[in-house]
């Protein structure tokens, strides 16, 4: 009976092993396309020049951060009712 269960669960491994892997010939992918290189159309010399930003921006005054308002405890979720898995 050893010998016969052991045949049997080898068979079973390589039965389910040689359902394994892709089916058909190798395909291999063919190359891309070739493709010209992207130029840049020219600017012209004479380009307008952007607006100077106003120097009447001042930086912010420097003031300490307010402290965080504390965070209240997160709840745990309400146990599941009993006698039932939860599930419906």
């Amino acid at each position: 009976m050893n010998r016969t269960l052991r045949i049997v669960f080898i068979a079973a491994a390589l039965a389910s092993l040689a359902g394994c892997g892709n089916k058909g010939p190798l395909v291999l992918p063919s190359a891309p396309p070739p493709t010209e290189p992207v130029t840049l159309p020219d600017t012209p010399a004479e380009a307008a020049p952007a607006e100077p930003a106003p120097e009447t921006v001042q930086p912010p005054a420097a003031t300490p951060p307010a402290p965080e308002a504390p965070q209240p405890p997160e709840t745990p979720p309400p146990p599941p009712p009993p006698g039932g898995d939860g599930n419906g």
